[in-house]
């Protein structure tokens, strides 16, 4: 069956190399692919314990190596073997409060594990187009909610911020290189708060109240009145291969947002949408509330018009949908013991015929 998105993907002579394909957003960028039939091929560290790539039991699903992105020799000779056509670079440390506990592993996995992957890409002349995957988080945020753009100045306070506009500094660095002596054409892009059945990550506020459903117990819920552009997962997904589908005909923009079209919700309002949801379970009636931390935001939004101009990208979920979306999820994979797998494709089905594509 021919699918109008990743026709131009699956035309390329080499597969797709995604980065950080045991994580959460990996995990279902891989379902994702499969279900367009473009090949891919993973490089990621092994799955965290209970991760949607576990539970799902993809290990050997794809072509893959586990293996850490600062490895450079590891890395190309993976690069070297599978010859992809183009990359996703996902592989990261993306959690805040990990960033304080760990500031130089931090710098370190997403500042040089992506120079790593362009210093190789560019000395291949196989790999035609790179997209590197950041973050929201990396722009100057005076919590005025206003909604961000891509020419926004950045600016990190926190080490996973901070590391992160450092990865954006190297991706400017290689697009300078590529304009003075040829190579990949590359692309860094931003979204944040992405939300999807499977997410088990630490310090996270749906997989924490998973963790509260699991163990019968209430959870503390930080900063109950930040607001954030919640986005389920296969938005920003959908949005990145759009991203690469372009660039195997045409230059782009330097980088650009993926975010929801409608203001942020508030963090209490997560567990309210959760608590009608699984409604056997009273674990979110005894939810409790702190006092707003100062490490992260209170406010962050993105304006996405450049994508829907250059893309014609629009999310396909509002951010209520997204959250619910991902409490069913959890609720039919916790409740009526459907399988991970199963569970994710019937979302993917879902939001293809929301874009209106065509089966």
């Amino acid at each position: 069956m021919d699918y109008p998105l990743g026709h131009r993907l699956r035309e390329l002579p080499g597969p797709l190399l995604l980065t950080g394909h045991t994580g959460f957003k990996g995990a279902w960028m891989t379902f994702l692919l499969e279900h367009l039939n473009v090949p891919v091929v993973g490089y990621s560290l092994p799955a965290e314990k209970d991760s949607l790539y576990e539970r799902a039991e993809r290990t050997g699903a794809i072509p893959e190596a586990l293996a850490d992105i600062r490895d450079y020799e590891t890395l190309e000779q993976f690069i070297d073997l599978h010859k992809p056509s183009t990359i996703i670079h996902m592989a990261a440390q993306p959690l805040v409060l990990k960033s304080y506990e760990s500031p130089r592993e931090t710098f370190d996995v997403n500042v040089m594990g992506t120079v790593n992957i362009l210093d190789i890409a560019f000395k291949r002349n196989f790999v035609k187009s790179i997209i590197v995957v950041t973050t929201d988080k990396v722009y100057r945020n005076d919590n005025s909610g206003r909604a961000f753009v891509e020419t926004d100045p950045l600016e990190g306070k926190d080490p996973y911020s901070a590391s992160k506009v450092g990865t954006e500094s190297v991706v400017a660095a290689w697009q300078q290189i590529a304009k003075v002596s040829g190579g990949p054409k590359v692309v860094s892009v931003r979204a944040g708060n992405v939300i999807g059945g499977g997410d088990f990550a630490e310090n996270r506020i749906i997989p924490d109240l998973i963790r509260g459903v699991i163990a019968g117990e209430p959870v503390e819920v930080r900063n109950p009145d930040s607001t954030r552009p919640w986005q389920h997962v296969l938005d920003p997904l959908h949005g990145y291969l759009l991203v690469l589908e372009e660039l195997t005909e045409r230059d782009i923009c330097a980088s650009l947002n993926f975010g929801p079209r409608d203001p942020g919700i508030k963090v209490e309002k997560i567990s309210e949408i959760g608590s009608r949801i699984i409604k056997n379970l009273q674990t979110f009636t005894g939810v409790q509330t702190t006092e707003r931390s100062s490490v992260e935001a209170r406010a962050l939004d993105l304006n996405s018009e450049l994508a829907k101009g250059v893309l014609n990208w629009q999310p396909a979920w509002t951010q209520e949908m997204a959250i619910e979306k991902t409490f069913r999820w959890w609720n039919n994979y916790l409740i009526d013991e459907e399988l991970p797998i199963d569970l994710c494709y019937a979302d993917l089905l879902d939001f293809r015929k929301k874009l209106d594509l065509q089966l």
